[in-house]
């Protein structure tokens, strides 16, 4: 017997649909209640990084970004930190304020280096008794130099009010062309990380960066992302820090030309800082601050000094993060709740399905650092809340189509009932309007069994006896119907009418039609031996095949309907069934529906006139119980019957009478075939 092809993939329904669908069956309030849901979603996934708790997810990842992103940098050359570290204070037994002597030398040798300008990030907030020595220097200054300011207004917790009172006094004293205040304030975020620019109240002098070196008008009130790099080597006894720091202690030593020539070459054309490198005093948490550093191994903070410098080197690079609209974010946010909205709603194999997750997945890791290290502002961009808004988005959709769901099973239950097989049930679940709610034109196979000799038991045993038997029977055909991916169209008494090709086709109905057929066949013949002793002995089973057009859907009124197929097709298939008793068949299939039946064991059984029909029909049955040479015989047979050849047919008829004399079907076609004149068919009364 010819083994029957696997069953075709699965039909995807488009999402589309699917989401048309998904709105039109919630209902006003339901549909209200998950759009108030979608909202909410959108909302976390713009604004997540003003909501408690998901700020600080925000912040990590931003850090993370921000340290894997780091553009890697040699040794910057146009920038220098000299600065008071604590071996300075060790030597000069000056702590708080600082020496300002060895300040006041270390600016006199500066000043003759040639450095573009020099900015110090010193404030001087209270007096020492060698002021009159540095204010003298400050007012000599050729070199640009910029002093440190600070007010109570702005950093409260830096300096009070007669420490700013002293130093506005300081540095009125010390102004002129060359020498002027510069705005050292730092905002940190609540959590104590500096990772923006810092706005410019009114009142303050230029901040320290943009002071010393010409900032373009549209960036002269940045506030966006700091660009801290990192060095370029970090293995050990190899790094080199992106801004050399020399202590002020190497400049502050009186020098004569020649050893002052020297040391220019360090200080030409360079911008200086000058400011503190001290243990526990000036240091900030910045992004980098979070992962632990290659070298040490700590988390390392950064001196106020080197975090102008990093704002100073990214000012003269002109690498200004380029900031994300909130348009943008709007529809990002948009975008992303949709997107796990959707996802909730695919309906596609589980490898399908996990690629689509880890695709997204792959996105809320990657792309945020993508677009960081593009140069794009990431400190507004809600990455945790892109993944938090489609987790929500999901969630969302997910839940209102759960509750459809119970809704759309009673709908198969009520439709389909048990005349389904089980994978075109559950694609209908998937996606009801593959269920025709009206008549469409289908090409279907149809099969009609009936039971000999039924309705004479009926009569001859007691209901429950008959009811019981008919359940059996019926049970078992049904089984066979929906195993092979069969509709059951109804049952009539003992006969049973299913059909193959709707409500969902496949390329191998007739395949699945014509060995549920035999299998039905076979199933009447094991139920005849299965009779209990006592009960009237049953006929077989006959079964008819024919494939062609008919209208299959729904019809009926409007409480009560049924699936069904209507059409000449399925008259044709009822009266193969009957043809069996005159062919003495068990099944019989139309040529038509052999063509479609891909086996190899169909014997050819002449062309006969059903009952109630003038157009002959080529009728064959499956016999795989006989040998290929055997139905290769009958075969040639009826072959000879239609080409008019006597001498073979009468051949044919010879052989097969000889060797199949106990067989009914094969010796009553010889008979029909002897009986009629070439190609001619036999008429059924």
């Amino acid at each position: 017997m010819a083994a029957t092809p696997p069953p075709a993939p699965r039909d995807v329904p488009a999402l589309g649909k699917r989401v048309r669908r998904l709105a039109e069956q919630l209902g006003p309030a339901r549909l209200a209640a998950t759009a108030l849901f979608l909202l909410l979603a959108v909302l976390v996934a713009r604004f997540s990084w003003d909501l408690p708790l998901m700020r600080d997810a925000e912040r990590a990842l931003y850090d993370a970004r921000a340290t894997a992103m780091a553009p890697r940098a040699g040794q910057d050359g146009r920038i220098l930190l000299i600065t008071y570290n604590d071996e300075t204070l060790f030597n000069t037994g000056i702590r708080s304020p600082l020496d300002r002597t060895l300040l006041a030398n270390a600016l006199a040798n500066l000043d003759a280096m040639g450095a573009k300008a020099i900015g110090i990030d010193i404030v001087f907030d209270s007096p020492r008794p060698d002021d009159d020595l540095l204010k003298a220097r400050l007012r000599a200054m050729r070199t640009p130099t910029w002093l440190a300011y600070a007010e109570q207004a702005s950093n409260p917790n830096t300096i009070f009010y007669e420490q700013q009172k002293y130093l506005e006094a300081y540095q009125a004293d010390v102004v002129t062309d060359r020498t002027r205040p510069a705005s050292v304030l730092f905002r940190t975020d609540d959590d104590s990380v500096i990772r923006r620019w810092p706005d410019r109240p009114k009142g303050l002098p230029p901040l320290m960066a943009n002071a010393m070196a010409p900032v373009d008008a549209a960036h002269a009130d940045y506030q966006g992302s700091i660009r801290f790099r990192v060095p370029a080597r970090a293995a050990e006894g190899q790094e080199e820090p992106v801004f050399a720091n020399l202590p002020i202690d190497a400049f502050a030593a009186p020098m004569d030309a020649e050893t002052r020539a020297g040391f220019a070459g360090l200080v030409k054309g360079r911008y200086v800082l000058i400011g503190g490198d001290i243990i526990d005093n000036d240091q900030f948490n910045t992004p980098l601050s979070r992962f632990t550093d290659p070298i040490s191994g700590e988390h390392e903070t950064m001196i106020g000094l080197k975090v102008h410098a990093h704002m100073l080197a990214q000012q003269l690079d002109g690498a200004w993060a380029t900031p994300l609209g909130g348009p943008l974010l709007w529809g990002l946010a948009l975008i992303v709740v949709l997107a796990g909205g959707l996802t909730s709603l695919i309906d596609l194999s589980a490898r399908w399905v996990a690629l689509a997750l880890f695709g997204q997945i792959a996105f809320f890791l990657v792309f945020p650092f993508w677009i960081h290290g593009r140069g794009i502002d990431t400190t507004t961009l809600p990455a945790f809340g892109w993944a938090a808004g489609w987790l929500l988005g999901y969630a969302a959709v997910a839940t209102a189509a759960r509750t459809i769901g119970a809704r759309q099973r009673a709908f198969a239950q009520s439709a389909l009932g048990k005349y389904l097989p089980a994978d075109v049930a559950a694609q209908i679940l998937r996606d009801p309007e593959q269920l025709s709610l009206h008549g469409e034109r289908r090409s279907i196979y149809c099969v009609f069994t009936d039971l000999e000799g039924f309705t004479k038991l009926s009569h001859a045993v007691p209901p429950e006896t008959v009811a019981r038997l008919l359940n059996e029977y019926l049970d078992r055909l049904s089984d066979i119907v929906l195993d092979h991916g069969g509709t059951i169209d109804k049952f009539v008494g003992d006969a049973v009418v299913a059909f193959w090709g709707a409500p969902l086709s496949r390329p191998d109905d007739g395949a699945r039609a014509a060995s549920a057929a035999l299998a039905m066949y076979r199933a009447g013949e094991q139920f005849r031996v299965d009779m209990a002793e006592g009960v009237p002995p049953l006929g077989m089973t006959r079964v008819g095949l024919h494939v062609g057009e008919a209208i299959v859907g729904n019809f009926g009124g409007e409480g009560r309907i049924q699936y069904t197929a209507l059409g000449d097709s399925m008259n044709t298939a009822s009266r193969l069934e009957a043809a069996n008793k005159s062919l003495k068949t068990g099944v019989l299939l139309s040529a038509e529906a052999a063509a479609g039946a891909a086996r190899g064991d169909l014997v050819p059984m002449g062309r006969v006139t059903l009952r109630g029909r003038a157009r002959p029909v080529d009728v064959l049955t499956p016999r795989p119980d006989l040998e290929p040479s055997r139905r290769a015989r009958i075969a040639a047979l009826v072959a000879a019957h239609d080409a008019g050849d006597e001498a073979a047919f009468v051949t044919c008829a010879t052989d097969l009478r000889r060797e199949m004399a106990q067989d009914a079907a094969v010796m009553f076609l010889i008979d029909r075939l002897t009986g009629t004149e070439k190609g001619e068919s036999h008429v059924l009364s």
